[in-house]
Order: structure tokens, then sequence, then C-alpha cells
């Protein structure tokens, strides 16, 4: 027998528009009736969240406040992180980190390892998407700097937090990508645009790409230390980093574009829900697993994957742990 609700959902998926769209959460919700995240207790929990003051990071913290979860608001404005904290209450603390600059994120894993406190779940959720090339205080370009080679220092230095946290052992790391990597495949020979002409768009979505193929190594090898890792896109959410960068499509699909809280809503679902823990190295929208191509000449395969990785270690000189 036809499951007619997966099927509804798979048109969608496939039609693109109305999956990425308001349109694809609503029906979605409806379809599949789902449980508010309100109910999902965190109570107890502390979930790290990067890019905390603005845009899905700051519509995430605050529905994780509201289920009751201890958050570490990783920010790089300190007097917006700890005004922001004061707001959430309870058990937030805002802690200061440009994710571009590989110092300062050691600085951040070095302040929370020896404050001996647990993690149960990483969002890795900050990014940049520029109009024009620019560099990281290392000399990365800042988007793979911020998007790839951060988050990359960042998780594997806090591994020993998550294993340590975790429901019924299962530490989480959430990777918050694009739906704009279905269209780029990973360039292992020119990770960070310096062969071809800079298109930020373009860098974003390649930088997107690696940061899921990621997501798949990391699950691969966080497997038997208990940590779950999954990747998830947002759809087409209306964020100030889509009014900065991509004015032409924010006023074409304006009316149509998701508010920053349904873009947030599989992050927070994938931070609190039990099913999530059940599975690692899914890429999600909108609570439901999706394939991480659609176009053949987007794969990339398990050799260029470890490549990938092996890349990170030599750029940010970090290690697996």
């Amino acid at each position: 027998m036809v499951d007619v609700k997966t099927l509804v959902d798979d048109v969608m998926e496939l039609a693109v528009v109305p999956s990425f769209t308001d349109v694809g959460y609503r029906v979605r919700r409806a379809l599949f009736d789902w449980q508010d995240l309100v109910d999902l207790r965190m109570d107890g929990r502390v979930v790290a969240v990067t890019g905390a003051t603005s845009g899905l990071g700051l519509a995430s913290v605050r529905m994780l406040a509201r289920q009751g979860a201890s958050l570490r608001l990783l920010v790089r404005d300190r007097a917006k992180g700890e005004r922001l904290a004061g707001e959430l209450g309870g058990d937030a603390r805002a802690l200061v980190v440009d994710m571009s600059d590989l110092s300062s994120v050691r600085r951040v894993v070095d302040e929370m390892v020896t404050s001996g406190e647990r993690l149960d779940v990483l969002v890795n959720n900050a990014g940049a998407l520029l109009t024009e090339r620019r560099v990281s205080a290392d000399g990365f370009e800042m988007t793979f700097a911020t998007t790839v080679l951060g988050p990359f220092v960042l998780t594997n230095g806090l591994v020993p937090l998550l294993e340590r946290g975790g429901d019924v052992g299962r530490g989480r790391v959430i990777n918050v990508a694009s739906g704009g990597m279905y269209l780029e495949r990973l360039h292992l020979d020119d990770l960070q645009m310096e062969r071809e002409p800079y298109r930020g768009s373009v860098a974003y979505a390649r930088a997107k790409r690696a940061q899921v193929l990621l997501t798949q190594e990391w699950a691969h090898r966080l497997r038997d230390r208990g940590i779950v890792v999954h990747a998830m896109h947002p759809g087409w959410a209306d964020t100030p980093g889509v009014e900065a960068s991509l004015p032409t499509f924010r006023t074409i699909l304006g009316p149509f574009l998701r508010s920053p809280e349904q873009g947030a809503d599989t992050i927070v679902w994938l931070a609190a829900a039990p099913e999530a823990a059940r599975s690692t190295g899914r890429f999600w929208l909108d609570r439901r697993p999706r394939p991480i191509d659609r176009l053949p000449r987007t794969r990339a395969t398990a050799e260029e994957r470890v490549q990938l990785w092996e890349a990170c270690e030599r750029l940010t000189g970090a290690d697996d742990g």
C-alpha cells in the first residue's frame, strides 16, 4: 500500500521550491503531526551553539531555553552575547569566539574543557556568505575558515566533553548546512577558491558540501565513542545573512521564505528528540533524513571524505583526538 504522507513529502522534495519554502514546513508539520518542541524537555542538558546572536542561531537558543536547556552561547561580540544570556535567563552563559580564527577557537575549547562541565549537544551554526573574497587571521578564505576549519577544530576539541555528556551516553553534534550544497561538489584541489573567479554564493555552497561530508566522516570516527553527528539544512529561511548577501533572492521569494524559527525547528528537534540519537551521519530537512546528493556529479567517495579530513588536519594542525 502506498504511504500517501510519504508520497506527498517526496513529491515536494523533488520539486524543491515547495519543499524549501514556508509551504513545505507547514505541510509537513500538519502531515506528520509533529510533536511540539516545548514538550521535548532539555532540563539538565548543556547545549553549545555557535553564531547564537542572530538568525537561526538566535532562534535555536530561544527555543532551547524554553525547553529548559543550559546554554553556552559561542559569540564574537561579548556584549551582545551577555545581553542575550540575560534575556534567556536560567543557566545561559556567553563564551567569546571568532570561528574564523583558529587561535580563538582553541582558546574557547580550552576554556570549556578546563571548566570540567559536561556537554550534551554542540550546534555548529556560524557561517559566512561574502560578496567578495576575504581571508581570515590565519590566511584562509573566510567562508571556508568559518564554516569548515573553525568547526573542525571546535568539534574535535570538544569530543571529551561530548563523551561525558549525552542522554544515555549519546552526545550530539549538529552541523547546520544549506540546501545550496546540492549544486556543488567537493573540490579537493581548490578548497578555498583560489584558482577561479570568486563567487560568494558558490564558496558558501562548497563549504557547506564539505561540512556535510565531514559530518559523515565524524559519524564514522565517533560512532564507538558514544557521539552521534548529523547535518541539516533549514530550507530557505529569512535571516540577516540572506538579507545582506542575497537581496535579490530575498526579494523574489520573500513571501515564501521560512521564518528563522521554522528554519531552526530541525536543529532543535535533532538536539532534543530521542529518535535523533538512534542513527548517525544523516542529512535532515523538516525532521526527516534526506539524500546527500541530488546530482550524480556531486557524489564524493569515502576516499575523498578521508582526503578532506586529512586536508583539514594539515591546514589546522588538528587531530581527531
